[in-house]
């Protein structure tokens, strides 16, 4: 507990800036509010990362267990059992990760990297770990193979090499097929790097090795040296069995297949070029582009599939990439949105040497997983669970809803699934490893995500999975196809006019607003019903600056009745009288008043979910495009919406649909300005001290990013709300709650390209930063509650509103909403984040809010009635407040965080959070001990403070450098969560809190679940009899050290894993964890002794059946002569 300090009373008198005398409080009874909120209630971990990986790169799956991995460039591994069963994993070095190869049914993975570094995997806990790694340090891995139940791992190498490694030990082994060897005379030139590996499905004892320049050799474990050599005067580039082992199939840079017998050398069997037009002539068809992998997979009633990705002609111009599935004398060619990154056939069996029986083929493109339903006609796609399509249209903004009221996810569930899209394979989804786990926690989360395109997504984000629950398209509300009549459609070329930039969302109400970059704001409601909306209501709004100095294009408009030096706010021409008058829009026809996006004039059907209620357009002001939207609030009990930007801003009422004010910055303050403003007297520029730009994403050029000052009438591009210098990029003016200027293409701060006022102008602006609703005391001194809005600056300022509104019923439709500003609050350092109100006790004053009500009721008039009449609640914690009692005013800037005593408003406490940084986002939230003022700074640090004494309690440096993708998605909310996007394509989620960091490893899903092994195929009598089945080798004989010897050590250098045991602990730490190993290995042992048993007796009874056999085969041939046979 914060014991009450004097100076900080006398600090905050200094600083409230009033003629009134403030009222001395007394510290007893007033501020000693026991904080419940402890440092030892927080922790910062990882817990899960949904999406779809980020620049993919491999791929591997586990028949038995059904596991899926993926592998990506940044050396990230991300591994998909059944839904909602998902894991992430991270190499340190962060190479590309080239290729995957699971342990099958062993709960264990190989992975090789770009760096030469081959890992193994322990995937038996629930957060796996690496067991060894293998460094090699003369040669480049250019391929991997490890055939099935085998514990030696073939790797090819750039020099053509293979060397084997021990799965269990990591060691290499002294066996090495050296190239020259492989090929002796058979080519003079070097054959390349190896491009293939796999044994014989019938004789593990031979090895097919491929090399890049076209040759394949056959060679023999057992004598060291190639049976077979078969050349093609093509490049390689993968090779695949038929599973009886008389015939492999290669797939070639000029768009053929060849097959080939192991016994016929000299030419393949069969030459196809499955997209090569076929010359009349009996000519060599085209050459086509290269085909990149080929599988051959066998059914036993029917022909066999032959799988491909590329090989398309080089005349199909602009065709998407292809898988083609040729079955029998059917070739069915499968188009795919996005480049293919690699292809895998599932099949029944784990065996190499059976009928493969394939079912689905999982396809990896560059952003999207595919898989595809080989046993229906058509080869339809499975429909994927897994929350993948995060990237459709890229992410602008995010919000985070931790508790939300129980029945908000059915609600969205209910009316997104009519939604889906139809004629997906009817089977269930192939990949269906793994166990969920079992978590404790349970209260609905939800996550929102506004993208490019204009579409908002809602997720079910509860107990650490992620769903999809409901898509809304704002784009619908506009005409897409601009005429070209229309004003500014030859300048304006942005390519996402739709970005959302904003959103405000009440969970209570369900009412939802947004604000795109096109500066508009769509307010919509949530209805059951489907609806048919004859003309979408507009509101239009002129907010416009101006500098009298300036000679203003049209003789200053707008800003003619002021005639001080002061910059000052046109507002529209009705709002020349009180600040408090409702002011309409503009409706004047000159062109100066284009909104940049035209509203759709026909009907609009809008189907169950959020309907549009009312568009608010900011329109051109004397041939300059509006200011972005920097700042949005909504609050659904007094039907008003705020929004703001560098000009000033406005509030609109919903129910009236109409304008209640437009002000600009500076009539905010009235008479008592702080701030000398004098036109062209610029701030000095503040450089963000964090160094903060993505740069992994190509960085643009100034040019390509900013138009000049003379290219007017284009700038809509997403921007800060101050304009910025081509050199610099200045953060300093972050808006909060996802308004940060975005540009999806680079993800690094895009400059603004507005010219209405020259940049040094524009630096001394100041834009509206945050809002805040509130029932609190609206002036010092007052002891009556008021509803408020509150107002937070660029500069610092927070402003007081009062709002006077009128009765709720009918008179709520007729009278007007009356706004009087009452004067400056306090004023902090850097631009306000967030402010939050607390109540005596210390707990949260969460803004008024009206519940939910269908909004289409058709019943009649006198239902609709008390729908309406319905009072507005305004929740608090504590039940009857007291009017006279006093309550506290929380708000946190990008550099600072103070506490007033209201209705007094002193400064009681004040903490400094950065002195170098700035803050990117700040949230007040609710842990389960209490509340906290949660932050996140652009040095990477996120922090804790508590609330009202504003005591540190977590400080981490949880991010080294952060980009600008982060700075613009991160969001605290309750409960101790957050979220960012780590990758364009992928949300990272984590917790502060001690408790979920605690109950992490119980929530997190199993990978690996105790499977047993398909039984081997039968080999058939006469098979066994004169040798025709599969021919077993025994390895260990050959490549162990015994016989091998040791390989140089020069060549590869191993590294024992964290993982092991030691990984093991770390992952559930305890007495119970270390129990529940030991049961889960005594288990384990039981099962593998239980299994041995039961395999021990059955080859037992087999071996007397065989006897008997024997023995009777013996008695009846025993008298008969040769010729009887």
């Amino acid at each position: 507990m914060k014991k009450f300090n004097i100076r900080k009373v006398l600090d905050g008198l200094k600083e409230v800036s009033s003629s009134a005398p403030s009222v001395q409080v007394g510290p007893q009874e007033n501020h000693l509010i026991q904080e419940t909120v402890q440092s030892e209630h927080f922790q910062l971990c990882k817990t899960v990362r949904h999406g779809f990986p980020y620049q993919p790169s491999s791929m591997a799956f586990d028949p038995v267990q059904k596991i899926l991995a993926i592998g990506n460039q940044r050396g990230a591994l991300r591994l998909f059992g059944r839904p909602g069963v998902e894991c992430y994993c991270q190499h340190e070095s962060g190479a590309a990760v080239i290729h995957l190869q699971f342990l099958i049914n062993e709960g264990a993975l190989v992975s090789a990297l770009a760096d030469d570094t081959v890992h193994l995997w322990n995937l038996r806990q629930k957060r796996p770990a690496i067991l060894h790694s293998l460094k090699f340090n003369r040669e480049r891995i250019t391929f991997c193979h490890l055939p099935f139940q085998s514990k030696w791992l073939y790797i090819g190498t750039e020099r053509g090499n293979i060397h084997l490694v021990n799965v269990e030990s990591f060691m290499l082994s002294g066996y090495v097929i050296m190239w020259n060897k492989a090929i002796e005379l058979s080519s003079k030139a070097h054959p390349g790097p190896v491009v293939h590996i796999s044994d014989n499905p019938m004789d593990e004892g031979k090895l097919v090795i491929g090399f890049e320049s076209g040759i394949v050799v056959m060679w023999d474990l057992k004598s060291k040296k190639a049976e077979y050599r078969y050349t093609y005067d093509e490049a390689i580039h993968s090779v695949a069995w038929h599973h009886e082992g008389k015939q492999f199939i290669c797939s070639h840079s000029d768009g053929t297949l060849t097959i080939w017998n192991i016994r016929g050398q000299g030419k393949p069997i069969q030459t196809i070029t499955p997209h090569g037009k076929q010359p009349k002539d009996g000519k060599k068809p085209e050459p086509c582009k290269p085909i990149l992998k080929v599988e051959y997979k066998t059914t036993r009633n029917g022909e066999p599939f032959i799988i491909l990705s590329g090989g398309l002609s080089y005349d199909t111009v602009g065709r998407r990439p292809c898988l083609t599935v040729m079955h029998g004398k059917s070739t069915a060619v499968l188009e795919m949105d996005y480049p293919i990154v690699d292809f895998l056939t599932l099949c029944e069996t784990p065996y190499p040497n059976d009928f493969q029986e394939p079912y689905a083929v999982v396809v990896l493109l560059e952003k999207d997983l595919v898989v595809i339903d080989l046993a229906q006609n058509g080869y339809p796609i499975f429909e994927n669970p897994y929350p993948l399509t995060i990237h459709e249209s890229p992410v602008t903004c995010c919000e985070y809803f931790a508790d939300c009221p129980v029945d908000l996810i059915p609600a969205l569930y209910s009316v997104g699934s009519r939604q889906k899209r139809q004629g997906y394979s009817k089977r269930e989804w192939p990949i269906s490893g793994g166990n969920w786990g079992q978590g404790t926690q349970s209260y609905p989360e939800i996550i929102i995500t506004g993208h490019a395109d204009g579409t908002v997504k809602f997720w079910d984000a509860s107990a650490i999975m992620l769903q999809v629950l409901y898509k809304l398209k704002t784009a619908k509300v506009f005409d897409r196809n601009r005429s070209k009549d229309d004003k500014g459609s030859t300048e304006v070329s942005d390519e996402d006019p739709f970005a959302i930039q904003i959103m405000a969302w009440c969970p209570e109400s369900r009412m939802l607003c947004v604000a795109g970059v096109s500066a508009n704001v769509i307010i919509y409601r949530f209805s059951k019903l489907e609806v048919t909306t004859e003309v979408v209501q507009l509101l239009e709004v002129r907010m416009q600056y101006e500098l009298n100095d300036i000679e203003s294009p049209d003789g200053g408009s707008g800003g003619g009745e002021q005639t001080s030096a002061h910059p000052t706010p046109g507002a529209s021409p009705q709002t020349s009288g009180p600040p408090s008058h409702p002011s309409t829009s503009s409706t004047n026809s000159d062109g100066g008043n284009m909104p940049c996006l035209k509203v759709r004039s026909t009907p609009l059907k809008q189907s169950p979910g959020y309907q549009v209620d009312l568009v608010v357009q900011l329109v051109w002001v004397s041939g300059e495009p509006p200011q972005q939207i920097t700042s949005l609030a909504l609050n659904s009990s007094y039907g008003l919406l705020v929004f703001g930007n560098s000009n000033g801003l406005a509030v609109v009422d919903y129910v009236q649909k109409t304008v209640v004010l437009n002000l600009g910055t500076v009539e905010l303050y009235g008479s008592n300005d702080p701030y000398q403003r004098q036109p062209r007297s610029p701030r000095k520029t503040r450089q963000p001290s964090g160094g903060l730009c993505d740069i992994n994403e190509g960085s643009a050029t100034s040019e390509d990013r900013c138009k000049s000052p003379t290219s007017a009438k284009m700038s809509r591009k997403l921007s800060l709300p101050t304009e910025l210098k081509p050199d610099l990029v200045l953060l300093s003016v972050c808006p909060p709650r996802g308004a940060n200027p975005l540009d999806h293409r680079d993800n690094s701060f895009s400059r603004s390209r507005s010219s209405s006022v020259t940049s040094i102008d524009k630096e001394a602006r100041e834009a509206i930063s945050s809002f805040h609703f509130c029932e609190t005391f609206a002036r010092k001194g007052d002891s009556t509650l008021t509803p408020c809005l509150y107002v937070g600056t660029s500069l610092g300022t927070v402003l007081a509103m009062a709002l006077t509104l009128p009765p709720a019923g009918e008179q709520r439709q007729l009278q007007p909403v009356i706004i009087s500003p009452t004067g400056m609050l306090v004023r902090l350092k850097g631009s306000i984040m967030r402010m939050a109100f607390l109540d005596s006790v210390g707990s949260q004053l969460p803004p008024a809010y009206e519940p939910w009500y269908e909004p289409n009721v058709t019943a009649d008039g006198e239902e609709r009635e008390k729908v309406r009449k319905r009072r507005p609640v305004s929740v608090s914690p504590s039940t009857s407040q007291d009017l006279s009692e006093s309550q506290y005013a929380v708000v946190c800037s990008e550099k600072q965080a103070k506490v007033l005593f209201l209705p007094s408003q002193t400064c009681i406490y004040k903490h400094s959070i950065t002195e170098t940084s700035f803050i990117l986002r700040a949230d007040v939230v609710q842990m389960s001990q209490g509340l906290c003022v949660a932050c996140f700074c652009a040095n990477g640090h996120i922090m804790t403070l508590s609330v009202p004494g504003l005591r540190p309690l977590m400080d981490v440096n949880y991010l080294p450098l952060t980009d600008m993708r982060i700075a613009r998605t991160f969001c605290f909310t309750n409960l101790g969560q957050a979220m960012y996007l780590c990758s364009p394509t992928e949300i990272q989620r984590i917790t502060y809190s001690q408790d979920t960091c605690e109950n992490l490893q119980e929530m997190l899903g199993e990978l690996f679940t105790p499977v047993e092994t398909p039984e081997a195929p039968n080999r058939g009598f006469f098979k066994g009899l004169f040798g025709g089945g599969a021919q077993s080798l025994d390895r260990e004989e050959l490549f162990g050290e015994i016989t091998a010897g040791r390989a140089s050590r020069s060549l590869a250098q191993h590294i024992p894993g964290p993982g092991g045991i030691e990984g093991m602990k770390g992952a559930a730490s305890g007495v119970v964890g270390d129990l529940a190993r030991a049961r889960i290995a005594l288990d384990e042992r039981g099962q593998k002794l239980g299994e041995l048993d039961e395999r021990t007796a059955a080859m037992m009874s087999s071996a007397d059946n065989f006897s008997k056999h024997a023995h009777d085969m013996m008695l009846k041939c025993k008298d008969k002569k040769w010729y009887q046979f």
